[in-house]
């Protein structure tokens, strides 16, 4: 119960209780769709509504869709353990494209995503596995607000910019949206999800589950 009151004391500081009004996910989440998407589907306009995050070439012949929930603990064991090997091994060599699209469970983790997409370009990727590596410090903390004000005043962010960022109400409806395609439109309803050209693998693989993934997708590439 103190969780929940410290939270909302932190929507109301950051001033973003009509988010958390709007919100929604936990309780209407659509069951799961198919295995397999649609590339159209998955890549169109509407599954991103804020300017796509993505890091490897765009002429990769793997294209692998994520989304994450800043707040879930799978997401950041995924990004603190695996990531950094699955980039070096198949991102950097132009193997895999990795888009990484908001997926937000509820109000905090709408903040941290919010905090990621108000900081330069070239630090949105570098603030989120920040986030992730600090997410027992703010996310479970007893006061989510100053643990996240630590981490963007670390990045250089001021506290008045940090205060102008997380009342940015069309930013966080704009979050949201993201998760609301991939619910209704693509069928995610945990986190992390994968998208692998098209293929729906949930939860936290580790390398060598991507190993198997990926092989037959790059077989004679």
């Amino acid at each position: 119960m103190s969780m929940i009151l410290d939270r909302r004391r932190f929507l109301a500081r950051a001033g973003l209780a009509a988010l958390a009004a709007g919100l929604g996910l936990p309780f209407s989440l659509e069951p799961a769709a198919a295995q397999t998407v649609d590339q159209a589907k998955l890549m169109a306009p509407a599954a991103s509504p804020l300017a796509e995050k993505a890091v490897g070439s765009a002429t990769a012949p793997v294209t692998v869709v994520e989304y994450a929930s800043m707040t879930c603990s799978h997401c950041a064991a995924f990004h603190t353990t695996t990531f950094p090997e699955l980039k070096t091994k198949y991102i950097d060599t132009g193997k895999v494209r990795f888009v990484f699209r908001e997926f937000p469970f509820e109000p905090v983790a709408t903040a941290a995503f919010m905090l990621a997409r108000c900081m330069p370009e070239d630090k949105y990727f570098p603030m989120v596995s920040t986030l992730f590596e600090t997410q027992k410090t703010w996310a479970y903390s007893n006061d989510p607000a100053a643990g996240l004000l630590t981490v963007a005043k670390q990045a250089g962010m001021s506290q008045a910019d940090f205060e102008k960022c997380l009342t940015d109400q069309t930013l966080g409806e704009k979050v949201q949206e993201s998760a609301l395609y991939a619910n209704k439109e693509l069928g995610v309803n945990a986190t992390p999800t994968f998208f692998i050209n098209g293929k729906k693998v949930s939860g936290a693989l580790g390398i060598a589950e991507w190993d198997k993934e990926l092989a037959p997708l790059l077989a004679g590439k």
